[in-house]
């Protein structure tokens, strides 16, 4: 990348290594038990707040949601070398806010879901870097917190 602003990872030329798996969905399930929770509590703004925080929640903070800030995680852009803010979290979230909103639908809304999150999930586990839809459309990487080399 010859990009101006591009950050130098620990690999080069901006690409930093990919996040543990494991810890990315032990993270995004956290996510989603709180989603959940919400959509279970105060229904039906309870289910509104839950697609709210699917949206927003890699721009809270340090670009971490509450599972990314509980294991350890941080949602960034590379390129620029920060971290990611509500509008890359909408971005890189638009496929997950799809099959939240597919779900409600008996049969064919819950195959749709299950389709969008196994593409997702399959793409974070087959990709050199971790990228999923929603990173490759918003430019966003998931990292391990502190690995991104913040300029002074």
């Amino acid at each position: 990348m010859s990009e101006e602003g591009a950050g130098t990872g620990p690999l080069g030329g901006g690409v930093y290594p990919k996040a543990r798996v494991l810890n990315r969905f032990i993270a995004k399930f956290v996510d989603l038990i709180l989603v959940a929770a919400a959509g279970r509590l105060v229904p039906p703004v309870g289910w509104l707040a839950g697609l709210a925080y699917v949206l927003i929640g890699d721009g809270l903070t340090g670009g971490q949601s509450l599972g990314k800030r509980l294991i350890g995680l941080q949602t960034v852009v590379p390129r620029n070398r920060e971290v990611s803010g509500f509008r890359d979290s909408i971005i890189r979230n638009l496929p997950l806010a799809l099959a939240y909103l597919l779900y409600p639908i008996p049969y064919i809304g819950w195959a749709l879901a299950v389709a969008v999150v196994t593409v997702e999930a399959l793409l974070i586990i087959g990709n050199e870097q971790g990228l999923r839809l929603g990173d490759e459309i918003a430019h966003t990487q998931v990292l391990d917190s502190g690995q991104l080399d913040l300029p002074d």
